[in-house]
């Protein structure tokens, strides 16, 4: 009995990405979308079954490497506000509309001429860089001073915020870090040191960030405190219990993310 050959198809999907960080593709619009319609982050996670943090997660790495908030608080009354898609955040997500259906009848497409092609077609793709650092940002180096050894790399990440790394002067050859390149920080979560009192305090550490506290999430032993910066991005913090409570730290409260430029891993688009 012969075995009817089963075709075969080609599937895929559109992400966006920039500077070589995953921006987000079809999940995280769904994200948008449903943000747009709900007008609630709660209601919006619970729609396309993500955690209330992942969706928070994935809404403060959009509008860092955005460059610019693609959601927006509500002001609170009896009903506690809400949230909403920006002007920004609604044209991306019509965009990426026209853009999935286009990439679908490209991929039908293809689809229709892979009829007939060998079992052992391969299919590659290229693998996204994946990284467990919580706080990622894209920007462009504005200042390069040469050392004996390292490279102090000015990093200008928008609204006026700028980001300094030590990095060794074979990095900076390697990755190509001159003035005008396009490079992305990443600095871990627990590497980032809060003060909510500095006026008359100095630091030895070169990086300061000052914002609003926009939200808490406390654990069993330490609290990730989420810091809202000017201009719509977002800086987290893995600090203690203890820490919390004695900084008094709560929504709204004025706070500064203070960390080394060591401390600071710089990366390039591949």
């Amino acid at each position: 009995m012969e075995t009817k050959e089963k075709p075969i198809e080609l599937r895929g999907s559109v992400w966006m990405m920039v500077g070589g960080e995953n921006f987000g593709g079809p999940g995280r619009v769904a994200l948008l979308a449903r943000i747009a319609e709900c007008g609630s982050i709660t209601q919006a996670a619970k729609a396309i079954k993500m955690s209330y943090k992942a969706a928070w997660d994935a809404i403060d790495s959009m509008n860092n490497l955005a460059g610019e908030p693609l959601v927006e608080r509500l002001a609170g009354g009896k009903g506690g506000g809400g949230t909403r898609l920006t002007r920004r955040g609604a044209q991306l997500v019509a965009n990426f509309r026209i853009i999935e259906r286009e990439h679908r009848r490209f991929v039908d497409q293809l689809s229709q001429q892979a009829q007939g092609i060998a079992d052992d077609f391969l299919l590659i793709r290229k693998m996204n860089m994946k990284t467990s650092a919580r706080n990622q940002f894209l920007g462009k180096v504005t200042h390069v001073k040469q050392g004996a050894v390292n490279d102090e790399i000015e990093l200008e990440i928008g609204a006026g915020q700028k980001i300094v790394a030590i990095v060794t002067q074979e990095s900076t050859k390697g990755l190509g870090l001159c003035l005008g390149a396009e490079a992305f920080a990443l600095i871990k979560a627990s590497s980032i040191i809060l003060v909510t009192e500095d006026a008359d305090a100095k630091f030895s550490a070169r990086n300061n960030m000052s914002g609003t506290v926009s939200r808490l999430q406390p654990g069993a032993v330490n609290t990730e405190v989420v810091i809202e910066l000017p201009g719509g991005g977002a800086i987290a913090a893995i600090i203690t219990n203890e820490s919390c409570n004695t900084l008094g730290l709560a929504v709204g409260v004025k706070a500064s993310a203070i960390f080394k430029a060591s401390s600071v891993i710089l990366g390039v688009p591949a």
